[in-house]
């Protein structure tokens, strides 16, 4: 079972291309965009409630979430 203090990492799949200068309202998450020309927001989440942040916020702003991930160690980014 992991720790309580361990985050994990996840990859976002946002609709539409955002600019790199999201970034900081991701929590530092990196931003890149698929083949398709949809957003990839990529990195640490430190925990669940985290999570529910970041997926809050992009429903807020109302960009459409198309997936989330975790991203195991023999994933490649």
């Amino acid at each position: 079972m992991p720790s309580e203090n361990a985050s994990s990492q996840y990859q976002i799949r946002i609709k539409g291309q955002l600019s790199t200068d999201w970034s900081d309202w991701f929590d530092g998450l990196s931003i890149s965009h698929d083949e398709t020309g949809n957003t990839l927001l990529t990195g640490d989440v430190v925990d669940q409630a985290r999570l529910h942040g970041l997926l809050k916020r992009i429903r807020d702003a109302g960009m459409e979430l198309i997936s989330v991930n975790p991203i195991t160690e023999t994933d490649d980014v």
